[in-house]
């Protein structure tokens, strides 16, 4: 129930065929908040309890990364359809797990990746697969920003506050002092949990699914066959653990793809803070949550010309609906025919797992050699960090 749980949980609300009847969470605060929004809902401390309860159909996972494995799984031996934030794991197995769970079980599993259900972005799947850009052999994704120098501060690790369960919010996670950063809350701020590897994987796969994801769908791919990131925390004084500068590189067959972040200079050469550009032969095509435009290639006029034709006006397209809203409704529509919602868990899993990788790759010092179809490599170095070993007595298990 923390910002983005009630953010989803208004959005449920707001839905006619969703009657909101329990929420769980660690954080006493958090759960005012909730209480706030929807009085009279019984509040579960303990999540297992939740998942037995007879009167509920569905549960949605809003929890930091580390739990999305463990919760959807255990959701889907329970019986529930189950809607689960991205990124879906801190592993690729995790993720894995999560499809044969959801497959085992006959679930729903709708992933949060809410951009597969904007308009905009369908239209630009569109032009991208129509052949209206040409050959398209190279695709940029990126965030940009700047922190420097304090980033996240330097906060001293401390007893927990009383009205945190420290222990159940670490639950799978290795045992660690409590930290102010590492839990991460912040009134102003999506929490700062996302900066550890114990937790989650940086920017990478905080943002980069979202872009990531919209590249794998248009592109018709289920992941990349080669990765190698370069990065590091190079400048930023705080306490986070993933980098604050990096480059991921992904080849696939044609084409080739990267993932930047920068966290210590928001320079963009788009004026964006974030993107996707498709390069293509006839043109180029940026996309963003505010819509999408078409450049059209130039030609030189003559033949050893430095001339250039002057920049030709493309097509565009604007935001068109209010994607998490539509990304809910059609959560509840799988959940009544039964059939695949837009970001089954499936997709959510590919998507994650190509940002996993970019990580595997940085933290192994390897250039990794994929086969998406059996997710395996031969790199030994990359194999030690494909899964995780849970803190007991916490077992993810079908």
């Amino acid at each position: 129930m923390g910002r983005r749980g009630r953010g989803v949980m208004r959005t449920a609300l707001r839905n006619p065929e969703t009657e909101v009847v329990a929420i769980s969470e660690v954080y006493e605060p958090n759960i005012e908040l909730a209480l706030k929004m929807a009085p009279g809902v019984k509040v579960y401390r303990d999540f297992r309890d939740l998942l037995a309860a007879n009167d509920i159909d569905a549960v949605c996972i809003m929890t930091p990364d580390h739990w999305h494995a463990y919760m959807t799984v255990e959701a889907c031996k329970a019986g529930k359809d189950v809607y689960v934030e991205k990124p879906v794991s801190v592993t690729v197995h995790e993720g894995r797990m999560m499809v044969k769970a959801a497959r085992k079980y006959k679930r729903i599993v709708q992933v949060g990746t809410q951009q597969r259900s904007g308009k905009h972005f369908e239209k630009a799947v569109e032009i991208v697969r129509s052949g209206k850009l040409g050959d398209i052999s190279f695709v940029r994704t990126w965030n940009y920003g700047n922190e420097f120098p304090e980033g996240i501060g330097n906060p001293p690790d401390t007893d927990p506050p009383d009205d945190l369960d420290w222990d159940m919010w670490l639950g799978p996670a290795p045992k660690r002092a409590f930290n102010k950063n590492r839990f991460g809350y912040n009134p102003n701020h999506y929490s700062y949990f996302r900066w550890f590897w114990d937790y989650a994987g940086g920017m990478m796969t905080d943002w980069g699914v979202h872009l990531l994801d919209i590249v794998l769908w248009a592109m018709e791919e289920k992941g990349p066959r080669v990765i190698t990131t370069v990065g590091g925390k190079y400048t930023l004084q705080d306490n986070r653990e993933t980098p604050d500068t990096i480059q991921a590189t992904y080849e696939f067959p044609g084409f080739a793809c990267v993932y930047e972040n920068r966290v210590a200079n928001a320079q963009s050469m788009w004026d964006q803070g974030y993107g996707i550009l498709f390069h293509g032969t006839e043109g180029t095509l940026f996309l963003d949550r505010s819509g999408w435009e078409i450049i059209p290639e130039t030609r030189p006029i003559a033949a050893g010309s430095r001339q250039r034709m002057a920049r030709l006006i493309g097509e565009s397209g604007v935001r068109e609906n209010e994607t998490t809203t539509d990304h809910w409704a059609d959560f509840i529509e799988s959940m009544k025919t039964r059939k695949p919602p837009r970001s089954d868990i499936e997709n959510g899993h590919r998507s994650t797992a190509t940002c996993l990788l970019a990580n595997v790759s940085l933290r192994s010092r390897q250039r990794i050699d994929w086969n998406p179809e059996t997710e395996t490599t031969d790199n030994k170095e990359a194999r030690t960090y494909l899964r995780r070993e849970y803190r007991p007595p916490w077992k993810l298990e079908l």
